[in-house]
């Protein structure tokens, strides 16, 4: 596995890098948003660890200009802890965020999480679910729509699969972030409000009155076939 690790502090890469080899996953480091662009686009990666704070081109618009050509997981650090820079982050892209200063522990517990949601299990080739004019191809992770193929984040997949492999089952937000995100997780669950805003804005024909992803009002979100 191979992760970028992108932050301008280059002690705090230095010491992230250790630690990530020492679990055996090769790791390149840039120190800037740009030189992080860059190397998503070049370096075939399966993670991107991402500082939210560097100066020129910040974390923010570097996941914008990642996602514009591809899907790998991204985690952001952010040294804010208000719940609006968080709420931007996944609004960019981001699937995940850690607040520094950090628990190295945490931060390797976040990264097999997401690598393991990301990989998700075996299933067999060109497994396909279907509802109405939507699918969901399983084996490329993405999903279609009037055979049009629509690029989803690592997240959004996860949470759009649990749904339809699940229809009609009511998930609170705390079953979702617990289960997609795939550790326990106390914060603002508006986390997982933004995801299921953006899967809305991209499956739905129209986002304000949803066919499939659905409210129940006071408990959670649920798929409707």
């Amino acid at each position: 596995m191979r992760i970028l690790v992108v932050d301008d502090e280059r002690t705090l890469v230095k010491g992230i890098k250790f630690n990530l080899e020492n679990e055996g996953y090769q790791v390149e480091c840039a120190y800037d948003g740009a030189a992080a662009v860059e190397l998503a686009r070049e370096s075939k990666l399966d993670m991107i660890i991402l500082d939210l704070m560097m100066p020129e081109v910040d974390g923010l618009e570097a996941c914008m200009r990642i996602r514009e050509f591809s899907n790998v997981p991204i985690i952001m650090l952010t040294a804010k802890s208000e719940d609006a820079d968080k709420l931007m982050g996944f609004e960019c892209g981001a699937d995940d965020y850690l607040t520094k200063p950090f628990n190295i522990l945490e931060l390797k517990a976040r990264v097999r999480a997401l690598l393991r949601r990301a990989a998700g299990v075996q299933r067999s080739r060109n497994s396909i679910l279907t509802a109405g004019d939507l699918s969901l191809n399983t084996e490329e992770r993405v999903a279609i729509r009037d055979g049009l193929t629509i690029d989803l984040t690592a997240k959004e997949y996860d949470l759009i699969e649990l749904l339809m492999r699940n229809p009609r089952r009511v998930y609170s937000r705390e079953n979702l972030m617990n289960v997609v995100w795939g550790y326990s997780y106390t914060g603002d669950y508006r986390t997982v409000d933004v995801h299921i805003r953006r899967l809305r804005e991209k499956l739905e024909r129209n986002p304000a009155e949803p066919e499939h992803i659905c409210t129940k009002w006071g408990v959670g979100y649920y798929f409707k076939e």
